[in-house]
Protein backbone atom coordinates (compact mmCIF):
# COMPACT_ATOMS: atom_id res chain seq x y z
CA UNK A 1 0.00 0.00 0.00
CA UNK A 2 2.54 2.16 1.08
CA UNK A 3 4.47 1.06 -1.95
CA UNK A 4 1.86 1.97 -4.50
CA UNK A 5 1.35 5.23 -2.88
CA UNK A 6 5.13 6.08 -3.21
CA UNK A 7 5.60 5.03 -6.76
CA UNK A 8 2.70 6.93 -7.24
CA UNK A 9 3.89 10.35 -6.20
CA UNK A 10 7.12 9.62 -7.70
CA UNK A 11 5.35 9.34 -11.12
CA UNK A 12 3.65 12.37 -10.84
CA UNK A 13 6.73 14.62 -9.51
CA UNK A 14 8.55 12.69 -12.32
CA UNK A 15 6.58 14.66 -14.75
CA UNK A 16 5.77 17.70 -13.08
CA UNK A 17 9.56 18.08 -13.20
CA UNK A 18 9.63 17.69 -16.93
CA UNK A 19 6.98 20.12 -17.44
CA UNK A 20 8.92 22.78 -15.21
CA UNK A 21 11.85 22.29 -17.04
CA UNK A 22 10.60 22.36 -20.01
CA UNK A 23 8.73 25.57 -19.52
CA UNK A 24 12.28 27.38 -18.48
CA UNK A 25 13.68 29.61 -20.81
CA UNK A 26 17.13 29.01 -22.39
CA UNK A 27 20.11 31.15 -20.26
CA UNK A 28 22.28 31.04 -22.97
CA UNK A 29 22.97 29.84 -26.60
CA UNK A 30 25.15 27.06 -27.70
CA UNK A 31 28.14 25.17 -26.03
CA UNK A 32 29.91 28.23 -25.98
CA UNK A 33 27.19 29.61 -23.51
CA UNK A 34 26.91 26.24 -21.78
CA UNK A 35 30.74 27.06 -20.74
CA UNK A 36 31.32 30.55 -20.20
CA UNK A 37 27.35 31.24 -18.55
CA UNK A 38 27.84 28.83 -16.07
CA UNK A 39 30.54 31.18 -14.14
CA UNK A 40 28.23 33.69 -14.49
CA UNK A 41 25.20 32.53 -13.18
CA UNK A 42 27.31 30.77 -10.28
CA UNK A 43 28.66 34.44 -9.55
CA UNK A 44 25.30 35.93 -9.29
CA UNK A 45 25.79 38.26 -12.21
CA UNK A 46 21.91 37.38 -13.65
CA UNK A 47 19.72 37.32 -11.23
CA UNK A 48 16.37 35.48 -12.14
CA UNK A 49 13.06 38.15 -12.48
CA UNK A 50 9.42 37.02 -12.28
CA UNK A 51 8.18 33.53 -14.01
CA UNK A 52 11.66 32.54 -14.16
CA UNK A 53 12.34 33.15 -10.40
CA UNK A 54 8.90 31.23 -9.63
CA UNK A 55 10.27 28.18 -12.21
CA UNK A 56 13.56 27.65 -10.75
CA UNK A 57 12.26 27.60 -7.10
CA UNK A 58 9.45 24.94 -8.33
CA UNK A 59 12.28 22.93 -9.74
CA UNK A 60 14.27 23.26 -6.67
CA UNK A 61 11.15 21.45 -4.63
CA UNK A 62 10.43 18.78 -7.64
CA UNK A 63 13.72 17.70 -7.43
CA UNK A 64 14.44 17.06 -4.00
CA UNK A 65 11.03 15.66 -3.81
CA UNK A 66 11.70 13.47 -6.43
CA UNK A 67 15.42 12.53 -5.03
CA UNK A 68 13.36 11.83 -1.63
CA UNK A 69 10.50 9.57 -3.26
CA UNK A 70 13.34 7.74 -5.10
CA UNK A 71 15.05 6.90 -1.50
CA UNK A 72 11.64 6.01 -0.36
CA UNK A 73 10.91 3.72 -3.07
CA UNK A 74 14.32 1.98 -2.87
CA UNK A 75 13.81 1.41 0.75
CA UNK A 76 10.54 0.50 0.42
CA UNK A 77 10.79 -2.42 -1.69
CA UNK A 78 13.03 -4.29 0.32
Amino acid sequence: MLHTLAITLLIIVSIGLIGVVLLQSGKSAGLSGAISGGAEQLFGKQKARGMDLILHRITVVLSVLFFLLTIAVSFLSV
